[in-house]
């Protein structure tokens, strides 16, 4: 499932010549699996109605899910997930892990 702005995905050249991916992704995990959020930052860093609006949806989850207990982690390839306590709408790639139960 997903919410949010589906856009194309824009590149920006990087200082390696390599084109870089500029949309954010947010996954909440839940026991229904797992939903997608998205949005462009370069969009957003042009003030698009659409993508600032798909942020604050995000900011809105993400706000819900860490009352309700849940962990947020920032995540990218071979490198370790770095938890995060508030939403950064720049971050690529953001997981969110329900609270588990134990006993």
């Amino acid at each position: 499932m997903c919410h949010g702005v589906d856009v194309p995905v824009r590149t920006r050249d990087t200082s390696e010549g390599k084109g870089r991916k500029l949309m954010a992704v947010m996954r909440v995990l839940s026991k229904l699996g797992d939903t997608k959020y998205e949005w462009d930052v370069t969009r957003v860093d042009h003030g698009d109605a659409d993508a600032l609006a798909a942020v604050q949806e995000a900011e809105r989850i993400f706000a819900k899910q860490r009352a309700g207990g849940a962990m947020a982690f920032k995540v990218w390839p071979g490198r370790p997930a770095e938890r995060m306590d508030s939403f950064d709408p720049e971050a690529e790639h953001v997981v969110i892990v329900p609270r588990v139960a134990g006993g």
